[in-house]
């Protein structure tokens, strides 16, 4: 029976259940990195929900599967209002709908799937987080970004350069939820940085 996997083993059915939404929007590679992050900050922050904040970093944005890739890149990723998006509701609410069943399957309780839905429900749209374990997935969500690899990604999404979407960035890197996370941003884009020569490009 499924109940009676270890936490680890629902962990890995739920990564192994969610990888084929993963193929959207370079997934595959975001959210392995930002689990990362989220198990970085969850060192950082003992008190808060490690089951939580690891579910919610897994299945964020796996919604996005469900919509056009270059509905995603026109509508979620450009204009002042981006946040804003009907895209963006919609690969929340997708990501509940997806996530929800493979949660169950894996044999997680009712309780903390409610509890992760409520943070993918609103993890891009809402402008407050409403708890701690919420400010971890958001910084998770985020701090990616400063590293190479999410430089080199990120940057087709916005349509500019490396340099352009380090500089871009540098106005975001004090904006993360938790102290942990701010530092954390501003370090690995130094490094990131230095290892692309964007002293130089």
């Amino acid at each position: 029976m499924l109940t009676t996997l270890s936490r680890t083993d629902r962990y890995d059915a739920v990564w192994r259940a969610a990888e084929p939404y993963m193929r959207a929007r370079k997934n595959d590679i975001h959210i392995p990195l930002s689990f990362a992050w989220a198990q970085r900050l969850l060192d950082d922050h003992p008190q808060a929900d490690r089951d939580i904040v690891s579910l919610a970093i897994l299945l964020h944005d796996i919604g996005w599967y469900s919509i056009d890739m270059d509905d995603i890149i026109e509508k979620g990723f450009s204009g002042p209002n981006m946040l804003q998006s009907d895209v963006r509701y919609l690969h929340e609410s997708e990501g509940i709908r997806l996530g929800t069943p493979l949660m169950r399957d894996a044999g997680w309780s009712d309780d903390v799937i409610a509890q992760v839905c409520d943070i993918i429900d609103g993890h891009d749209t809402r402008t407050d987080a409403r708890h701690l374990n919420d400010r971890l997935v958001r910084d998770a969500d985020k701090l990616w970004r400063f590293e190479v690899t999410g430089i080199a990604v990120a940057c087709d999404w916005f349509k500019t350069t490396p340099h352009g979407y380090a500089d871009r960035l540098e106005t975001q890197k004090d904006q993360l939820e938790t102290a942990a996370g701010c530092r954390w941003a501003a370090e690995t884009l130094a490094a990131s940085r230095a290892a692309l020569m964007l002293h130089v490009i």
